[in-house]
């Protein structure tokens, strides 16, 4: 097939795994679901199966998709802003900051005050972190530079979050659940938590329109700007996106690692860098890839999904990094 035929095919045939994948999510499990079943739970003629899919598959499915899409649009962003193709939200500290962000609201027990403080605390410890890694880098966005700014956040926020966990007498429920976003997982996720990630959807279509100053912005400040982009305010709202997206996934499902990398990149290289492609290929492959995550995972004794994503993502990125150096 010549590649304009491939290009053309690229957001059907991502949209079909999508789909594929997110039958496989509804009926795998513990008790598996025929075609028929899937069918009669979803309409609530089978009540076991009904019970089975609104209650534990659908809400759990349904954030894995909007934590990927959340996470690879991220990953995006952060390729264009920065224009180096090892950016990510994990590994420049973005996700670790929600995660500490998560982790205090958690050991001072404001978390128990309203469901909503966690994502709040979440998207400003997300927005520090995202502030920092500019700060660090912005003599140059060099590899070596970006990579040293993430691994100093990344060790300071997880002494944060060290220090919660040694300084604080919390409960057995508050050590688990601080535990849970440091691992990140999909376990007990349930309606609120798919309503709490729902802005990711309208950051996705606010990002959308964004793919010609993405693509112009690749090519440096000055050129994007002699070009008529407005470089100030498309970083502002880039960041912004970045980091709301970022946080909210975190404050949903913890620290989930590398789906900012691995995503965005493997399209880019399948497909090609221009990012009105490249945003919708990488929402869509990013929920996909969670949702492969989560069933490798479930499908291994219950292993946590940040533990595959890692297993998966760090090869990946080592990878890289070797083609760049």
């Amino acid at each position: 097939m010549k590649e304009g035929g491939l290009q053309r095919l690229a957001l059907p045939l991502t949209g079909l795994l999508l789909a594929m994948v997110l039958v496989a999510s509804l009926a795998v499990g513990d008790m598996a679901l025929s075609s028929a079943r899937l069918w009669a739970g979803l309409t609530k003629t089978d009540e076991m199966a009904a019970i089975i899919l609104w209650k534990i598959r659908l809400p759990r499915t349904l954030v894995a998709m909007e934590i990927g899409a959340a996470l690879a649009a991220s990953g995006v962003i952060m390729q264009a802003y920065f224009r180096n193709s090892l950016a990510s939200p994990g590994l420049l500290g973005v996700s670790a900051g929600g995660s500490a962000g998560a982790v205090v609201a958690i050991g001072m027990g404001w978390a128990a005050v309203s469901f909503y403080v966690l994502p709040v605390t979440a998207i400003i410890g997300a927005l520090v972190a995202t502030v920092a890694v500019i700060g660090l880098a912005q003599r140059g966005a060099s590899t070596e530079r970006l990579l040293l700014a993430g691994v100093a956040l990344n060790a300071l926020l997880g002494a944060v979050t060290s220090y919660v966990l040694s300084n604080f007498t919390l409960s057995y429920e508050r050590n688990a659940q601080i535990i849970f976003w440091l691992l990140g997982g999909l376990e007990d996720r349930t309606w609120d938590h798919v309503w709490m990630a729902m802005p990711v959807l309208i950051c996705a279509a606010l990002l959308w329109p964004l793919g010609r100053s993405l693509d112009l912005l690749s090519l440096g400040a000055a050129d994007a700007q002699s070009l008529g982009v407005d470089v100030k305010t498309v970083r502002r709202r880039m960041l912004g996106l970045a980091t709301i997206m970022t946080a909210l996934a975190t404050a949903v499902a913890g620290t989930v690692g590398f789906v900012g990398l691995v995503v965005p990149h493997m399209f880019r290289l399948m497909f090609g860098p221009e990012h009105k492609r490249l945003v919708p290929l990488s929402l869509i492959g990013g929920a996909a890839f969670v949702l492969i995550c989560d069933l490798i995972g479930r499908s291994a004794g219950g292993l946590r999904l940040g533990i595959v994503t890692s297993v998966v993502g760090g090869p990946f990125f080592l990878w890289m990094l070797r083609r760049q150096v």
